[in-house]
């Protein structure tokens, strides 16, 4: 689930790079939160993590079509 307030807009300007530092920030915030037990901290951190995660995703699939880049391994062989 994603959080509803977190602007989907601003996720798109983002870099991939900034993505990442993102989540990274998201991650060591929510590892705070689980270690004192406060747990509308973790829900909500949680949801915004998977909104940046969601749009990190976005952004890969877009560059792997754009880069012709297949996701399948070919195991069959080459002689006949």
């Amino acid at each position: 689930m994603e959080h509803p307030f977190v602007n989907q807009k601003d996720l798109k300007e983002l870099s991939l790079e900034q993505l990442q530092e993102k989540m990274s920030t998201l991650t060591q915030s929510l590892t705070f939160a689980y270690r004192t037990g406060n747990s509308p901290l973790i829900h909500q951190a949680q949801m915004i993590l998977e909104s940046y995660r969601t749009q990190y995703r976005v952004r890969m699939d877009e560059l792997f079509e754009k880069q012709n880049i297949k996701n399948k391994i070919n195991i069959e062989s080459d002689k006949k």
